[in-house]
């Protein structure tokens, strides 16, 4: 059978949101476990590596949480499962055991929106976000020619990322208007900060009005097609790193039962206290809508603070949740994808990488559940993870729901829960 474990608030997630929530419930004296697949805590958006130069903010949550006994932390442990209310099923490099929680925070972030475009499966292209990843665990870029491309504020922090590594960023292709990312930029006198950060990502490889067309190469990259000011150009380049924006991570909450935003990019829906549709279950940070580290920050405090029922100090932290929500408001408008984005594939573009479906072969299918059946879309490795996103935009189609398990895992897991199962009955 595999080990039962207890706690009074777990929380899936070990970014600015879990990291906040932990710190926040750790005075109340209830038992805290953080799980995170990453190494060690921070997230996505302060990812540690050998190519990595931690902001302040970083080691400083790192910090805080260290110096409380009553929070363990879990790295390199994924959610398998959740065999039973109340109860989720982990498994790490070592075993696989069962948690059964009194209060749950969801606080599992986002992942890059990767659209289809021809080229996009070559050695070379990555990510804008994977990009960063890549180089913070130690991908050597020195010397290299990149073009970047897609939409929002990552691209130029994934563009300063390339350039401290040695790279050579050639072009940052952001589809908005210079319209609206002028006003987007006109705005930042609110959140100083960001206004601060801005002028260091500034970038004079950036052009407004630009979207990839195509990744040219034999073996790898070797160029890239730009459409600029109406007109197409090629840049030489080394590799190619494309972002759309963020989805938010929503399979956990799916699997439990929590309702998801009708609006925008689904997310998970939370109440004035963070809390989800279930009871006793919390979300904070990018699943829930993304909007940077300081929104999750606050999101974070509120939901540690309500699960162990000290509404006081949470409410608090709701002056500066509601200034970053109108952040997050003004980034999804300003950086919009625009129609024209859906162009980008071509009828022998792959969509679905894993199970090589081209767009032609999925545009008369009548919705997910066709095209997985008589294409094959969404079957690999990924479990539509990319292609559904995909799939959805240019389609409108409804993502599949989440099944278990959610990650890969070992028989001997899966046979140990199937062992408690036969003890239940």
């Amino acid at each position: 059978m595999t080990a039962l474990e207890h706690c009074d608030v777990l929380i899936v997630g070990a970014g600015p949101a879990g990291m906040a929530a932990a710190v926040a419930a750790a005075p109340s004296g209830a038992s805290i476990v953080v799980i995170d697949d990453n190494p060690v805590p921070g997230g996505q958006i302060w990812r540690d590596g050998p190519g990595a130069s931690l902001p302040t903010a970083a080691r400083k949550w790192r910090d805080a949480l260290a110096r409380h006994a009553n929070i363990r932390v879990c790295s390199g442990t994924r959610v398998i499962a959740a065999p039973a209310r109340n109860e989720l099923l982990l498994e790490d490099a070592e075993r696989g055991w069962r948690v059964q929680w009194k209060k749950l925070i969801l606080c599992t972030g986002a992942r890059e929106l990767l659209l289809p475009f021809p080229g996009w499966t070559l050695p070379g292209v990555t990510g804008a976000g994977g990009l960063q990843a890549l180089i913070k665990a130690g991908l050597p870029v020195e010397g290299e020619r990149i073009v970047i491309a897609g939409s929002g504020p990552l691209l130029l922090a994934a563009a300063a990322t390339a350039r401290a590594a040695g790279a050579k960023v050639v072009r940052i292709a952001e589809q908005a208007t210079f319209s609206a990312v002028a006003g987007f930029a006109a705005n930042l006198w609110r959140w100083p900060g960001k206004a601060a950060q801005s002028v260091t990502l500034a970038d004079p490889q950036y052009r407004t009005s630009s979207r990839i067309v195509s990744a040219q190469g034999n073996a790898q990259v070797e160029s890239a097609w730009l459409l600029q000011g109406g007109r197409e150009v090629e840049i030489a380049c080394d590799r190619v790193a494309c972002g759309f924006g963020l989805t938010p991570n929503t399979q956990l909450g799916q699997l439990l039962g929590c309702t998801l935003t009708v609006e925008g990019a689904q997310a998970l829906a939370v109440d004035a206290r963070q809390l989800t549709s279930l009871p006793n279950v919390y979300a904070a940070g990018e699943c829930t809508g993304f909007g940077g580290s300081e929104r999750a920050l606050a999101q974070g405090s509120i939901a540690g603070y309500y699960a162990v029922g000290d509404e006081r100090a949470a409410k608090q932290h709701e002056a500066e949740r509601a200034r970053w929500d109108v952040f997050a408001a003004q980034l999804h408008r300003s950086f919009a994808l625009a129609p024209e984005i859906k162009q980008m594939p071509q009828p022998d573009t792959l969509v679905c990488r894993c199970e090589d479906v081209p767009f032609s072969a999925l545009a008369d299918c009548t919705g997910w559940t066709d095209a997985k059946l008589h294409r094959r879309c969404g079957m690999g490795a990924c479990q539509g993870r990319v292609c559904g996103d995909a799939a959805q935009f240019l389609f409108g189609w409804t993502p599949p729901a989440p099944r278990p398990p959610l990650s890969p895992v070992r028989i001997a897991t899966l046979a140990g829960l199937a062992n408690e199962d036969d003890a239940r009955q």
